[in-house]
């Protein structure tokens, strides 16, 4: 092993260590960090902020939505919300499993298998919270499409035999709810107090999780073979542009449930430029991470760009996207 090679080794292993250490002294209780019975977090249904955002969300930029009068706007867009809240609880499912199943695969002493166990702590402790924030919208809403539901039992255990791809897929699990999230409150916080409040907890502690998932895909990588390499760098695009169809498309009842037209739900997901502009905008960081691993080859950029889900990327993590130009 070269002097530089241990260094990054060893630098690997300090970052890990300090999100270790971050989750043991700066983390959440979904019950003791939210006072859910406070009359501030009281959901009210008829409140205007259920209201789909036009710039963010690909459904609200749609005239048929904007034509709409105002309560069946805001029913819509509760429904929408509680919905995207129990996809992000079934995702962390899906998460843990694949986690468990590579840390219990780790060798003694392996630094991963501590921040790991961390981490599906706080995915816990997560379900818990998006599950109570449902419950207390009270719309009944089903969350993960039906054929990923069944089979999400079945991915979770495979990911943890493939782990570069499984924290490939969890950057496409994450980054979407992420980069919506963020770009929600960056608009002023227009939203509901118990969706707010759930958010920032969310939020401040996926940023832990998208950073160990970058930097173990920084450190693994490299190692892999050509062969592997081509592979990843295959299942790159893929992942992210499913996953972003599992857990930002609503469910087919959806549109039925609220006569949504044909030709809107294909607008919105994900025909129309400003819905392609979105869907793009979402990656911004990932295309980054791809980039700097070696994994954008003039194959891929292709691939990315034939899966709309190309543009621009990061400057640094989490920019704004301040023009959809930028993304389109």
């Amino acid at each position: 092993m070269t002097l530089s090679t241990s260094s990054q080794a060893d630098a690997y292993r300090d970052m890990v260590r300090t999100l270790s250490e971050g989750s043991v002294h700066r983390k959440f209780d979904p019950y003791l960090d939210i006072d859910w019975d406070s009359p501030e977090l009281a959901i009210d249904p008829d409140d205007p902020r259920w209201i789909l955002i036009p710039e963010l969300d690909p459904l609200g930029a749609t005239a048929w939505y904007r034509g709409l009068p105002r309560e069946r706007q805001i029913e819509i867009g509760k429904w929408r919300m509680a919905n995207a809240i129990k996809v992000g609880a079934a995702f962390e499912s899906v998460l843990i499993r694949g986690m468990m199943q590579y840390a219990m695969k780790l060798p003694n002493g392996a630094p991963e298998f501590r921040y790991c166990m961390h981490e599906m702590t706080e995915e816990c402790n997560h379900i818990q919270m998006f599950q109570e924030l449902v419950n207390r919208i009270g719309v009944d809403v089903p969350g993960m499409r039906p054929l990923f539901r069944r089979l999400s039992p079945l991915i979770g255990v495979a990911g943890g035999y493939a782990h570069v791809v499984l924290f490939i897929g969890i950057l496409g699990g994450e980054e979407p709810i992420d980069h919506y999230q963020k770009a929600l409150i960056r608009r002023g916080a227009d939203l509901p107090p118990a969706v707010l409040r759930t958010m920032e907890i969310h939020i401040a502690e996926e940023a832990r999780h998208i950073s160990f998932a970058n930097e173990f895909l920084k450190a693994k990588v490299p190692k892999l073979g050509p062969v592997t390499t081509a592979v990843c760098a295959l299942a790159f695009p893929l992942a992210m542009r499913w996953l972003a169809g599992e857990i930002m498309v609503p469910p087919r009842s959806f549109a039925r449930e609220f006569d949504i037209p044909d030709e809107v739900f294909r607008e919105a997901f994900w025909r129309s430029p400003r819905a392609t502009a979105i869907l793009a905008g979402y990656f911004t960081d990932v295309r980054a991470l791809a980039d700097d691993l070696g994994l954008m080859t003039p194959v891929t950029r292709r691939l990315w760009r034939a899966l709309g889900i190309d543009g621009a990327r990061a400057r640094y993590r989490s920019e704004p996207v301040r023009s959809r130009r930028a993304v389109a």
